[in-house]
């Protein structure tokens, strides 16, 4: 249930590119796990992309994670869901989604981060690690010394989010973030497979 090194998050207003090629570029090169994130779709709307996304999904086998919203991972038996501070608790995700499926939280400081740690939470994300766009309004952006701090006190796999780009991924492996959730600098690149190869580049070994 860790995730890969690279954590990539198709959000729909950086989504320009067709779903079905990106999604055989993702496979081809190893990510592994894509995330659909949708803030703004209605309901019905956010359900039927998650069915073609999941059922694509299998067909590449990659690991589909639904953002926020654990009855559309549920009803499209996504393989996990994604909960905030404000969605549905991770217990409660949990329950419904049952131990076969990835459950991830976002955390914002250190308390937020402790408290995943001891849920049944997956993985523990943490940002904004640096500036974002991807979000109205985004939370502090946690600084380096809480990363270290959480870093030091949090044995879950840790997935670093916000404003990551190719030019900041080395620090934030070399903190011992264990991967790197990424949107716009892998959906706006000119090439995708080649920006894929270069994060995957700068990761350690495991």
């Amino acid at each position: 249930m860790s995730p890969p090194p690279l954590y990539i998050i198709l959000d729909s207003p950086f989504a320009s590119k067709p779903v079905e090629p990106l999604l055989e570029i993702f496979a081809k090169a190893g990510v592994g796990w894509v995330q659909l994130r949708e803030k703004t779709a209605s309901s019905k709307a956010f359900f039927e992309t998650a069915q073609s996304l999941v059922s694509l999904c299998r067909q590449y086998r990659l690991t589909s994670i639904i953002n926020d919203r654990v009855d559309i991972a549920l009803l499209t038996d996504a393989g996990g869901v994604h909960v905030g501070q404000n969605d549905l608790p991770v217990e409660e995700a949990r329950r419904l989604l049952g131990r076969n499926k990835v459950v991830g939280v976002s955390t914002h400081n250190l308390k937020q981060a402790l408290e995943a740690q001891r849920s049944t939470a997956d993985y523990v994300a943490i940002g904004p690690v640096y500036l974002t766009t991807s979000k109205q309004n985004p939370d502090p952006i946690v600084s380096r010394e809480e990363l270290k701090a959480i870093r030091s006190q949090v044995t879950k796999p840790l997935v670093a989010i916000g404003g990551i780009t190719i030019e900041n991924a080395a620090g934030l492996y070399e903190l011992g973030i264990d991967s790197l959730a990424v949107i716009r600098d892998i959906l706006l690149s000119d090439n995708v497979k080649s920006r894929i190869q270069q994060y995957l580049d700068l990761a350690p070994s495991r």
